[in-house]
């Protein structure tokens, strides 16, 4: 899709019994997400942006236990680690550089999830939040 970023790791998933096949419209959604993964890379300096979860399934969302409302259904989300960065700096880092993301979360102090709009007509939210054992608050 991108220098760095392939449609296998954008729809990898552990639960290999499960069909995560994007269609026509999640794959679009998914370049445009592995172009703005591209600015992230080089927001943090090139270091490897390394994905645990992009692209869901219904059947790999509700595995996972996610709502069907998640950006990760339609291809427009990636939950991110930089090794050697905290989750908290990477988040300072990305809203620092204002780059037009749709959400930035910072969840469980482990990863970073990071969305762009569903669509291209829409504008980016730029809402920051954290997620943690104590509930959602935002990010501050």
């Amino acid at each position: 899709m991108t220098p760095n970023f392939t449609l296998d790791e954008l729809t990898h998933t552990d639960h290999r019994t499960l069909d995560n096949t994007p269609n026509e419209s999640e794959i679009a959604n998914l370049q445009r997400l592995a172009e703005f993964l591209e600015n992230v890379k080089t927001t943090l300096g090139g270091k490897p942006v390394m994905i645990n979860s992009a692209f869901r399934s219904k059947a790999v969302n509700d595995a996972v236990g996610s709502s069907d409302r998640s950006q990760h259904r339609l291809g427009c989300a990636a939950d991110i680690r930089v090794p050697g960065m905290a989750p908290d700096a990477v988040v300072r880092a990305l809203i620092a550089a204002q780059l037009p993301y749709d959400q930035i979360i910072r969840e469980f102090d482990r990863w970073t999830h990071i969305s762009i709009p569903n669509t291209d007509e829409l504008l980016p939210r730029r809402q920051a939040l954290i997620i943690d054992k104590t509930g959602t608050r935002p990010f501050a």
